[in-house]
């Protein structure tokens, strides 16, 4: 998974980014509100850890109002040392996820972190349908056709993932980041590997649905309906 840091205290955004990759997350830091603004629209993020107060043209609080009137919908955790119930309520009402007050322990952050991840960045609902495909995310339970699919749990991982990025080309190292990020060094050909599996599983084993799962060469894979 990939995580943007907005922070402007070195001290404060050295202990995170460190906690946070020593649970093998990718971290990028910027340390002031035009950057972030710039850096927070990229869909590549899985989530956005903001503080409240920055240097900048805007601050925290209206760098998230403004990624979202974008259309940004990646989880946001807002830092801050204002932890009034008002205060709280102000942030949530300008789009953020979730909020936590300084200080912290790094272990609570991460729990933080852990819960937001395991949202979709665009709510589906618990039943994801494309076409004759039906995700349960809730019981991982999968149906093609009226027939249950029985998938690894790495295998619904990535299905999930290109579920929640129809019709997007997605490359090898981006499938890798958000799907084998915790596993260290993933070759390529892994992930030819569990495509393949699905493809097999999902598409080959029945003819008669329309394929879903198609490489882009030189480019990666995409997954949904149409060519």
């Amino acid at each position: 998974m990939r995580l943007l840091l907005i922070e402007d205290e070195a001290r404060i955004a050295s202990g995170i980014k460190r906690a946070l990759e020593q649970c093998r997350y990718a971290v990028d830091h910027v340390d002031n509100a035009d950057d972030g603004l710039a850096a927070a629209v990229d869909p590549d993020y899985d989530l956005i850890i903001l503080d409240r107060k920055l240097p900048g043209a805007i601050d925290g609080m209206q760098l998230c109002e403004q990624i979202r009137k974008d259309g940004v919908h990646t989880p946001v955790l807002m830092l801050t040392a204002l932890g009034t119930v008002a205060n709280k309520v102000e942030g949530l009402r300008a789009g953020a996820d979730d909020y936590i007050v300084k200080p912290f322990s790094l272990d609570e952050l991460i729990a933080r972190v852990q819960v937001l991840l395991r949202r979709p960045k665009v709510t589906l609902g618990s039943i994801i349908q494309i076409t004759d495909l039906f995700i349960n995310t809730e019981n991982y339970e999968v149906t093609r056709a009226g027939k249950t699919i029985k998938l690894s749990a790495r295998e619904f991982r990535l299905l999930i993932y290109l579920a929640y990025h129809q019709s997007q080309i997605i490359s090898k190292d981006t499938i890798i980041n958000h799907v084998w990020d915790e596993d260290g060094f993933i070759l390529p050909n892994t992930v030819e590997v569990y495509f393949g599996h699905l493809r097999k599983k999902i598409d080959k084993d029945f003819p008669l649905s329309p394929p879903l799962f198609h490489t882009v060469h030189g480019f990666g894979y995409r997954f949904g309906a149409g060519t």
